[in-house]
């Protein structure tokens, strides 16, 4: 009797066994094979792009398969610009839902009224100032303002929609630029969160308040407002390897390469940055209305203009930037609308470090992270997960470990891009690659389907990623923003995060990994030739 149930036993077991093995087991194995053999992420023929050679993309979420990606695009390897034939690609020629007034940012009525009295309580400001300074015998050098409605900084504001900055073929943007490298400079003053600083410096921090990074606001004649941070590195200089995260220097080249990267990318979410040379006596010294930044500049030994920050823990002149004698190059990033008529939140990252000497966060000790902030409100839902890992790949690629916020519009809700603000923390070590930073992407194992097409996109020869940079780079005035070695280890980090991508396809699958989002051409992509007109 006993042997008679070992027998009934075992062929269960049997029987159940053969089964798992038919239906679960097999089906599994086979679609592995056919995702490892269809999904290659290193090749030089592994991107899948629709209308390209009879390949096709799957569907995505506002289109179907009647409608894919059109236009031929010229062979990559014919010579001449590399950038143009990027931006003239499919991919880049994306159309972009009907913006109503919901999606925009800001009404025109609405910002030229804000403007207008800000002009009008800047005349009044000026009056009462130069009364003053005429009576306590100060010298101002005093610039007329004159408000544009037709200036490019304007126009960037009113650009801003809920999709990006900027669309890819507005004119403003490059305009803006020129405008930046030239715009007369008619007052300098601290910066907001510097201003907030003033009798508050504590020397036990070690993480120093943004005092310690020496930038200024800087206001043009046309009224526009940029951020000036001088230089504080040589371009051949890396970050010293004992040196934590958090008290690195803050490079204005990289804002710079941040900037070009980030248009490169198709993110959209850094404001333009341009490099210009500052006359820090003219532009700066001799226009500024604060009493606080006139005290910090000296005259150094070489009879060079200097100038240091206010916090009282770096009130030294060794820690000052000095002009040669009176010229400072730096980066000018274009001021963001007000915070007034737009309003934005700054929201700690998930992934945040520690920044003590020797502390870590959850997600540094726990591989299943992620599957607790999947769980949590706004990263349950929507694209602000898919968001923060799209910035976890721009950083890594930068090099940048000082993510520890995010800003959004609030207007937009918690469906609104993700702003790439303070990016000067990157490109510090072009020989070390921090595999750390892409913890959203390795642990979640998630990726938006046009985020990887273009980072595939941008592994092939014909637009090559340091390539493209390069040549991004060659327009400002500043060039050369990035040595040789930064350039090259762009690539080389590309390539890991591909293989990142596709170790998480191999163990979940592509269609787990690989997130649908709206991808939808226009109806003629935009030549080289339109963007040079746009130029």
């Amino acid at each position: 009797m006993m042997r008679r149930d070992r027998l009934f036993l075992a062929t269960t077991l049997t029987a159940i066994f053969t089964a798992d093995l038919y239906f679960i087991l097999l089906p599994k194995l086979r679609s592995m094979g056919r995702g490892s053999r269809q999904f290659c992420l290193c090749g030089p023929n592994n991107l899948t792009l629709p209308g390209q050679e009879g390949l096709a993309t799957p569907p995505l979420s506002n289109w179907t398969s009647e409608s894919p990606l059109v236009g031929a695009i010229t062979d990559p390897t014919d010579g001449g610009s590399k950038l143009d034939r990027l931006f003239s690609h499919p991919l880049y020629n994306i159309q972009t839902p009907v913006l109503g007034p919901e999606e925009r940012l800001l009404q025109a009525e609405q910002l030229m009224e804000y403007y207008r009295r800000k002009v009008s309580r800047w005349e009044r400001h000026m009056k009462l100032y130069s009364e003053a300074a005429a009576i306590s015998n100060i010298t101002v050098t005093e610039h007329e303002v004159t408000f544009d409605p037709n200036a490019s900084w304007l126009k960037f504001h009113l650009g801003i929609n809920r999709y990006a900055l900027y669309s890819r073929d507005d004119p403003t943007i490059p305009q803006l630029l020129k405008d930046m490298e030239i715009m007369t400079v008619v007052s300098a003053d601290y910066t907001q969160d510097e201003k907030a600083l003033k009798g508050s410096c504590d020397c036990t921090q070690v993480v120093k308040p943004s005092g310690h990074h020496l930038k200024l606001a800087l206001k043009m004649r046309n009224f526009a407002k940029a951020m000036f941070k001088p230089m504080r590195q040589e371009r051949d200089d890396e970050t010293p390897e004992d040196f934590f995260y958090f008290i690195d220097f803050q490079r204005h080249n990289a804002e710079i390469a941040a900037f070009h990267l980030d248009r490169i990318l198709d993110f959209r979410r850094v404001p333009p940055v341009a490099g210009r040379l500052v006359n820090i006596t003219r532009e700066v010294l001799l226009v500024t209305h604060n009493e606080d930044l006139r005290s910090v500049f000296f005259t150094s030994p070489a009879n060079n203009t200097c100038f240091f920050a206010k916090c009282l823990y770096v009130c030294k002149t060794e820690y000052a930037v000095c002009g040669g004698p009176d010229l400072l190059e730096g980066s000018l990033s274009a001021y963001l609308p007000g915070l007034s008529i737009a309003p934005r939140i700054s929201i700690p990252n998930p992934w945040i470090r520690s920044y003590t000497f020797n502390g870590r966060e959850e997600w540094e000790v726990n591989p299943f992270y992620c599957d607790t902030i999947k769980q949590m409100y706004p990263y349950n839902s929507g694209n602000r997960l898919l968001n923060i890992i799209d910035m976890s790949i721009f950083d890594f690629l930068i090099g940048n470990m000082d993510r520890h916020h995010y800003e959004i519009f609030t207007k937009f809700g918690d469906e609104g891009f993700l702003l790439h603000l303070d990016n000067a923390r990157g490109f510090g070590k072009h020989s070390q690659d921090e595999l750390s930073i892409l913890a959203p992407l390795s642990q979640c194992c998630m990726i938006k389907r046009s985020t990887l097409l273009r980072l595939q996109l941008l592994a092939q020869p014909g637009f090559r990623l340091s390539d493209v940079m390069r040549e991004s780079l060659e327009g400002d005035p500043l060039q050369p923003i990035l040595t040789e070695p930064h350039l090259l280890a762009l690539d080389r980090r590309l390539q890991k995060i591909l293989k990142v991508i596709q170790r998480c396809v191999r163990r979940l699958g592509e269609n787990e990994v690989i997130t649908k989002d709206f991808v939808k051409a226009t109806a003629r992509p935009q030549t080289a030739t339109d963007r040079r007109k746009s130029r």
